[in-house]
Order: structure tokens, then sequence, then C-alpha cells
């Protein structure tokens, strides 16, 4: 059959999000397994786009021949709605949904409903949907009328790392995630704020710039505290896998997660976890490798953070478990054979 497929994106490719290396890393895979992938970028402002850059990517998109086969991600398919209603018995349209736009933390009833309005519309008009896990796969199926047949599950792949050897004493707590609202680095900070009479450091790795606003308050939440020695805010740092080799704990307090790639990285280098029960981490973390409390509960993450820290044998034990389970995870190969089987599918 016709390998040709179209890989549509908002904003840069390279940008340091488990959104965008999960399609960096299924591009490459798909190639691998002989689909010829085209990029086509859509340009700055997704998931909010002024109405001249709305117009913009879907003009980009029109261009496309009739019967092309392209494959969206979510970020600005949520809002492409008005374009794809116009496109779609024209082209072979698919959308690679990490998590709807409308559950993004920090949204407004009335705007949440708007978005989600919006992707409920713009879904409709696909011959099928890519999700990263199994709760998004619900939450479609449940809240946006996508039928179940419609959807493939390609949860994210994971490479082989050395295991984590740990900082020392005291021990490290790292947490990856870029400074926004959703990452719940908030209730992190105020978690650690209950736990300083405790011999620990902390490592907030991710970018400052996506939400320079929230960063900003996260900034001031850490002088307030008086643990800017104990807690720092790294930035954006490539190469991850280092900080998981040093770190001891991994905590992330995010508010919601489509999947969490953070936790399946987490896991692969045997780190035990604290996280919230929230979107598909559960489904991500398992009970043996962590412990998973309610989001937006700095003294429930409190306690879990501190099991972790003073019983060493719980911290151990869950070291263990998160490295059979990361051994478990799929590759990026597999992840890209299941896209690529649907992919063939798409009438």
């Amino acid at each position: 059959m016709n390998r040709d497929l179209y890989f549509a994106y908002p904003g840069d490719l390279e940008t340091r999000t488990g959104g965008y290396g999960y399609d960096r890393r299924v591009i490459g895979a798909l190639r691998d397994l002989g689909w010829n992938v085209e990029l086509i970028s859509l340009g700055e402002g997704f998931p909010n786009p002024s109405t001249g850059q709305l117009h913009e990517a879907g003009r980009t998109l029109s261009e496309l021949a009739d019967n092309s086969l392209v494959l969206i991600d979510g970020l600005a398919f949520g809002v492409l709605d008005e374009w794809a209603c116009r496109e779609a018995d024209r082209l072979k349209i698919m959308a690679l949904v990490h998590h709807p736009l409308a559950l993004e933390t920090g949204l407004n009833d009335r705007r949440r409903e708007a978005v989600a309005l919006r992707e409920r519309a713009a879904l409709a008009q696909t011959r099928g949907v890519v999700v990263t896990s199994h709760a998004t796969a619900a939450e479609l199926a449940a809240n946006y009328a996508v039928l179940a047949e419609k959807i493939a599950v390609a949860i994210p792949g994971m490479d082989p790392a050395p295991l984590a050897v740990g900082s020392g004493e005291p021990p490290l707590i790292l947490s990856i995630g870029t400074l926004t609202r959703r990452k719940g680095h908030d209730v992190l900070i105020a978690s650690l704020e209950r736990l300083r009479d405790l011999p620990w450091t902390c490592r907030i790795v991710g970018s400052k710039t996506l939400d320079p606003g929230v960063a900003s308050e996260i900034e001031q939440q850490v002088a307030r505290s008086g643990l800017g020695d104990r807690i720092e805010l790294a930035g954006q740092i490539d190469d991850t896998r280092s900080e998981f080799a040093k770190a001891d704990i991994f905590a992330l307090a995010s508010r919601y997660e489509g999947y969490g790639m953070v936790f399946a990285e987490a896991l692969a280098q045997g780190l035990p976890i604290v996280g919230c029960a929230t979107g598909a981490v559960p489904d991500v973390v398992p009970e043996s490798a962590g412990f998973l409390v309610p989001p937006d509960d700095p003294e429930a993450f409190a306690a879990a953070l501190q099991r972790l820290l003073e019983e060493h044998d719980t911290r151990i034990s869950m070291a263990d478990a998160a490295a059979i389970a990361g051994a478990r995870l799929p590759s990026w190969r597999d992840t890209a054979v299941i896209i690529s089987d649907f992919l063939e599918k798409v009438p």
C-alpha cells in the first residue's frame, strides 16, 4: 500500500516536553518501518492561536493533495475544527491525542466547555485517533463521542537505561516537568516545606519559558520557603537520563497526565515514585513502585515523601519494583508498529 504520511505539528518539534518527545520518536520509528513521513509545521500559538495563526495553519494543510493521509498532533488539532469540517471528505485526517485540551489545568468552566466542544467537533471529522494511554482512550470514548473502534492506544516506548545509583546522603528528590500549572510543582514545594526538618535535596528540571508567569510564581515560592539552598530550579536539561541516574526518589505532583512519560522513565531507571492518582498515572506506576496520592494535596504528598525518606527498606523495595516494571515497558518500535498497523487500515 501507499506509505506516504504527513505529520503535522504546532510550534517547535524539538521542544523538550513528553508530547514532543513522543512525536519525534514515533516519526523516526515509522520511518524505520518504511513510512515516508513528511513533516508539516503549523506554526506558533497553539493551543490558543490567534485568528491569523489559525488561518495560516489551515491554509498550509489545505495545500495537501486529495486523499493525502495526515496525522495531526492534538495540541493543534483540537482547535482545527472548522478546517477539519471543510476538508474531511477530501483528506484522510487522523489525530494524535496526548490528552484532551479541556483537561489542561487553569481553565474556568466556561472556557473548558468551549474547548471541549471544539475538540469534539474536530475529532468527529477524523478517520481514526491515536492516543498515548488507555485512560485517554476511555476519556475520548466517554466524553468526546469517539467510537472505540476508531481509537488506537500506542503507549510511549522506552529505551533501556542504566539503573539509578543515587547521590548518597542526603537523598536527592528529582522532579521533571515544564514549569506549568498542570505539573504541580507548587504542590511539591509546599510538601517539602512540611519536611524541612528531614535531610533531603530537591532538583526540579523543566523549562521556565513555556509559561513564564507560573515559572515566576514557582521561583517566588521557593524564595519564600527559605529552602532555596535545598531546592534547585535547574531549567531545561536535554540529557534527563543523567538526572535520573543520580537521584534517589522521583516526585511529580501533576494535576493531570494523559500518560506521563517521565514516570515511565523513572521506572526504567529504577526510581521509587511519589505522584498523584490522576489521569493515566495509575496505569503507568504500579502500587509496588511508588505512592500515588490525590492531586492538590500537599499534606498527603508530604506524607508519601516522608515514608520514602525515612523508611530505607521501603525505598529499596519500591526501587526494585520500579526497575522490574520499567523492564516490561514497550520499545519505540513496538509503539510505532501499533500506529503503523492502524494507519494501514484507514479507509
